[in-house]
């Protein structure tokens, strides 16, 4: 970028996963960045757990909790199956997308570490380095499918435009990361929801605000056909899995509503909330509104109180057990 060019070109696919199927959802994701970035793009948001695909029985099919039930235990060996590895061939083939379209990447993944599912932010920038972010709280049912993320990958990109960073869903709505992340100085923030109802309509453009940073609130649409979809192309489907994902809902229904939006520091919506239709989501931010809103409000500089309120984020890494020689 252009040391006075201070527009940015960013992009949110809000498009439809091949639910469950990891090989099929990166081939699609990198078709779709590559497109993004011929139109212009050089930011471009992917979802919550786009790879491959938020889990959405854990919150809407009715047996999705009993304890030793095989149809949600069949359900989550076909998620780890399809569950994202560092590296691999997959991962490669997202870096590889990226850099050839010259692009910063925010992808929304279920990563496997060991043997634990984590949902992860993954940040791909176009010389083909990275950093990932982890959950650091599942939200009520997540806790059946996910570990905790920590503080080790509370992340964020120094990218040529300036600060590039994100959080997931329901982090935030927590205080002390907020106050982390803006004591890094975004000026872009991808805020990735599974869909992005009303209520996290609210919090993103509250981060934006109390930020002052550009959001893009990245959602999917899905509906139960695709679910059905998705699942039908993976080998070890069974009549169980099939049963209980039928069950949360009706041929057609939606069941992710998308709503993705970019949303500008003064909390004021770029683009209007996009809901129930696919589609790429394109915006020109003027960065030099960041500097302006902090002439209001700066919740790391003028408008904090360290004689009053400190915070100290522990960034080593949580392992269980040590081998020290």
């Amino acid at each position: 970028m252009a040391k006075n060019d201070n527009k940015l070109n960013v992009a949110i696919i809000q498009e439809t996963p091949v639910f469950l199927n990891l090989k099929a959802s990166v081939e699609k994701a990198c078709s779709l960045t590559r497109e993004a970035a011929k139109d212009g793009a050089r930011v471009i948001a992917f979802p919550e757990t786009w790879l491959p695909g938020y889990p959405v029985w854990i919150d809407t099919a009715p047996q999705a909790a009993i304890w030793g039930h095989d149809a949600p235990r069949g359900l989550y060996r076909r998620l780890v199956e399809n569950s994202l590895a560092i590296p691999g061939e997959e991962f490669g083939s997202l870096v590889s997308a990226a850099s050839e379209s010259g692009v910063h990447m925010v992808m929304g993944a279920h990563e496997l570490i060991g043997s634990t599912l984590y949902n992860t932010m993954l940040f791909i920038s176009p010389d083909g380095t990275f950093k990932t972010h982890r959950k650091l709280t599942p939200t009520y049912t997540e806790r059946l499918l996910w570990g905790m993320g920590d503080g080790s990958t509370l992340e964020v990109v120094d990218a040529d435009f300036g600060v590039l960073g994100g959080l997931i869903c329901w982090e935030h709505w927590l205080p002390l990361a907020r106050a982390a992340m803006h004591a890094k100085r975004e000026v872009v923030h991808v805020a990735q929801w599974p869909w992005v109802r009303d209520l996290h309509q609210v919090a993103s453009r509250h981060y934006a605000f109390e930020g002052q940073c550009f959001v893009l609130a990245a959602g999917t649409v899905l509906t139960l056909d695709d679910v059905l979809e998705g699942y039908r192309s993976l080998p070890g489907v069974t009549a169980g899995g099939i049963e209980m994902l039928s069950s949360m809902g009706c041929a057609g229904e939606l069941l992710q509503r998308g709503g993705s939006t970019v949303i500008a520091p003064d909390s004021t919506y770029i683009i209007e909330p996009l809901f129930d239709v696919c589609g790429t989501i394109h915006a020109t931010v003027d960065l030099g509104l960041v500097t302006e809103g902090h002439l209001l409000m700066d919740s790391d500089g003028h408008y904090s109180r360290p004689d009053v309120f400190s915070l100290t984020v522990n960034t080593a890494p949580m392992q269980g057990v040590r081998f020290v020689p």
